[in-house]
């Protein structure tokens, strides 16, 4: 399967029955994801399971190339196409000389631990993560416990498409058995709740509902599941706690079952999402500063992590400056924020969309949705007198949009969002004003940041992930001016042909 893939080859013909089918714009800045497709969906394939298996023989030959062990780790979430995507993609690894450890249905945090357990370089996990049902994809990585970043991903999209696979033997396949039971017993050792914390755990009938409930309730959490039974359809909702129909589900059930909170888990576990006991749903960034204030108190002068798209309270909040912590701001996305959290030994990396990294002593550094439940629920245990809820009112208060995403092409995305970038440069530059105030800022490490002299902010970038742009907006001073910002941003998108629907708004 050396010969160079192509795209737009249409389904349910003979051509793409017999030729590897894959879209450039799948490689993405981190990981890999395509619309693979279901039957009766007017979108044509990305991707096929040739293209797949071209995958996995390009990375078997960055393996090589790299001198790294060629030995690897797969798995794959609970879709109905997963398995088999997987199995093309292990079909390639074994043709390029790679040695496969099959660690079945699984979690990218489990896949990612059996990295550890194993003692295996390479991590090639098959999942979609929160996206709807017809999306897959692969997170790779090659040295634990990081995953690929730009550099990675642009060579082995190089040695795919330009067809520079080299098949080599001494490939070889393993399934492994009981890698779920030590995962999950390794998430639980030595965690012991002392008070009585009743959990909500929502999965969306997605991966984590085989992982999460059962994990909680060996540390001692009393756990109320709903939509935990798999099923690929998400009947209920798509798995994924930035979305507000799951976040809705989990307040409505904390709210029935008088529980201490919710926690809700993406389709391949790795992010958590909280509603609170008043039925409040918390962002992940606001969580975040909870959990750097809790751990701030244990480790003094702590170093920490967070995305563009947080809440600038990481670094104004009193009690973190108060305890030394220190926070640095670094580009959105799992792979940057792990790799800059590992290298400035931070103890944690924050993500708004849910993605935390505990490094030692608390974690292994990669990111993992049950493990940031079990710092939450042990940030409660440690402080009984108070409910998710008064934490949450402890902070000094901002109002915060979520994470908005209108639609945008992959092929149109990234020029949009330069013209965008040059308007509010521009706008500083000539000391133009939004809602009366000027510009302070222009923070531009990832798409723009526009801060103004409230610290009102907003931020446009490109998604790494989907057709889309991200759009997120908050204000320290008023409901008012955070919409305010929202709808400055909203006007000047809608002056571009290129931008669709958002999935939601303000």
């Amino acid at each position: 399967m050396s010969n160079k893939p192509a795209a737009n080859i249409k389904p349910n013909t003979l051509e793409f029955e017999n030729r590897a089918v894959v879209k450039p714009t799948g490689f993405r800045e981190y990981d890999a994801r395509w619309w693979f497709g279901i039957p009766g969906h007017e979108k044509d394939p990305e991707i096929n399971l040739y293209g797949i298996q071209a995958l996995g023989e390009g990375l078997g030959t960055l393996m090589y190339e790299r001198g790294i062990q060629p030995k690897i780790v797969v798995g794959h979430d609970f879709r109905h196409y997963s398995l088999s995507i997987k199995q093309a993609l292990i079909v390639g690894l074994m043709n390029a000389g790679v040695e496969v450890l099959d660690i079945g249905m699984a979690l990218s945090p489990m896949a990612y631990f059996a990295q550890f357990a194993l003692d295996c370089p390479g991590v090639a996990m098959v999942t979609a993560s929160h996206n709807s049902n017809g999306w897959t994809g692969v997170k790779m990585g090659i040295e634990a416990p990081l995953t690929f970043g730009p550099d990675e991903m642009s060579r082995l999209k190089q040695i795919v498409l330009n067809g520079e696979s080299i098949a080599r033997g001494g490939g070889g396949y393993q399934f492994v058995e009981g890698v779920r039971e030590l995962y999950m017993n390794d998430l639980a050792k030595g965690v012991k709740l002392k008070n009585k914390i009743k959990v909500v755990a929502a999965c969306g009938n997605g991966t984590a509902g085989a992982f999460a409930p059962h994990v909680l309730d060996k540390i001692g959490a009393e756990v109320i599941p709903i939509n935990c039974n798999l099923d690929y359809t998400f009947p209920a909702y798509n798995p994924n706690p930035e979305d507000m129909k799951m976040l809705h589900a989990m307040r409505d059930a904390v709210l029935e079952h008088g529980a201490d909170i919710a926690v809700g888990f993406d389709g391949d576990g790795d992010r958590c999402g909280v509603v609170d006991n008043e039925g409040e749903e918390i962002f992940a960034d606001k969580v975040g500063v909870m959990l750097a204030r809790d751990l701030s108190d244990l480790y003094p002068n702590a170093q920490f992590v967070a995305d563009v798209k947080s809440t600038g309270l990481y670094l104004t909040d009193p009690k973190l400056v108060a305890n030394g912590a220190k926070t640095d701001y670094y580009k959105t996305g799992h792979s940057y924020i792990k790799r800059r959290s590992k290298e400035i030994g931070a103890l944690v990396g924050f993500e708004k969309s849910g993605h935390y990294f505990f490094n030692n002593p608390i974690g292994r550094g990669y990111d993992d949705g049950i493990l940031s439940a079990i710092a939450i629920l042990q940030m409660l245990d440690r402080n009984p007198d108070k409910s998710m809820a008064d934490l949450r009112r402890d902070l000094p208060k901002t109002w915060g949009s979520p994470t908005m995403s209108p639609y945008c092409a992959d092929e149109e995305k990234y020029g949009v969002v330069d013209r965008v970038v040059k308007e509010y440069e521009d706008l500083k530059a000539s000391g133009g004003t939004i809602m009366g105030q000027k510009i302070k800022d222009c923070n531009t490490v990832n798409g723009v940041r526009v801060v103004l002299e409230d610290g009102t902010w907003g931020l446009v970038r490109a998604s790494s992930n989907t057709p889309n742009l991200v759009v997120v907006v908050e204000s320290p001073t008023s409901e008012e001016n955070k919409t305010g910002m929202f709808r400055e941003i909203e006007a000047r998108l809608a002056k571009y042909d290129e931008i669709g629907e958002y999935d939601q708004k303000i």
